[in-house]
C-alpha cells in the first residue's frame, strides 16, 4: 500500500514538472480546436461542422507564435441558406505561469493561456451577407494535460472578419473545445525525420 502511495505521488510529481517543460523555448505545439459540429437526425435536418488546425512554436518560455487555418461549413436546414466560413493566418500565445499576476492554476495539471490571431478570411452566406477581408480573434482559454504531451483545451473567443462584401464586419463569440500536442524539439525533429 506505500509503495503505491508512494508511486501516486512520484507520478503527480512528475506530471507537474514535465508540464512546465513542455511550454519551454524551443518546443512545438500541434493541435486542433472543434468550434462546432452538429448533424441533425430528423428529415431535413441540417448540420454544421467547423475546424481550426494549428501549430506553433514557443519562441521563449510560455510564448508560442505559429499559423492556424480555420474552415467551417454549415447547412442549417432544408431550404435554409449554405454558411461557409474560412480563414488562415498567423497565431501567439501566452501561458500564464503558476502565482502569475494572481492567477492560480486550476487543478494544478493545466494552464491559462491568452490567445490571439490575425490574418485572411472570409464568410460566405448562400444569397445573403459576405465578408472577405481581415480575420481576428483574441481571447483567453486553459489547457488541461491529461498526460505530459497531450492537453485538452477550452478557449472562448471573440472572432470577426473585416473588410470588402456586403457586410463591413461579421463577428461571433465561439466557444472552442480541442486538443493539442506538445513536443519537445527533439521529438519534433524525430517526427520529420521519419516523414521523410
Amino acid at each position: 500500500m506505500k509503495k503505491l502511495l508512494l508511486s501516486g505521488i512520484l507520478a503527480a510529481a512528475g506530471l507537474t514538472s514535465t508540464m512546465n517543460a513542455q511550454i519551454q523555448e524551443g518546443n512545438w505545439i500541434v493541435g486542433s480546436s472543434l468550434v462546432t459540429s452538429n448533424f441533425g437526425l430528423n428529415t431535413g435536418a441540417g448540420y454544421d461542422f467547423a475546424i481550426q488546425p494549428k501549430a506553433a512554436y514557443f519562441i521563449k518560455d510560455n510564448v508560442a507564435v505559429g499559423g492556424y487555418v480555420n474552415l467551417g461549413f454549415m447547412k442549417p436546414g432544408k431550404g435554409e441558406a449554405t454558411q461557409f466560413n474560412y480563414a488562415v493566418g498567423a497565431l501567439g500565445r501566452y501561458y500564464i505561469s503558476p502565482g502569475e499576476k494572481g492567477v492560480d492554476n486550476l487543478l494544478n495539471h493545466g494552464r491559462w493561456f491568452f490567445e490571439g490571431n490575425v490574418g485572411v478570411g472570409g464568410t460566405s452566406v448562400e444569397n445573403g451577407i459576405s465578408t472577405t477581408g481581415l480575420d481576428f480573434g483574441v481571447g483567453p482559454g486553459y489547457s488541461y494535460f491529461i498526460t505530459p504531451n497531450i492537453g485538452v483545451e477550452g478557449l472562448l473567443k471573440y472572432n470577426g472578419v473585416t473588410g470588402f462584401g456586403n457586410e463591413g464586419l461579421t463577428s461571433k463569440l465561439s466557444f472552442n473545445v480541442g486538443f493539442s500536442i506538445y513536443l519537445p524539439t527533439s521529438k519534433g525533429r524525430d517526427i520529420v525525420n521519419d516523414v521523410k
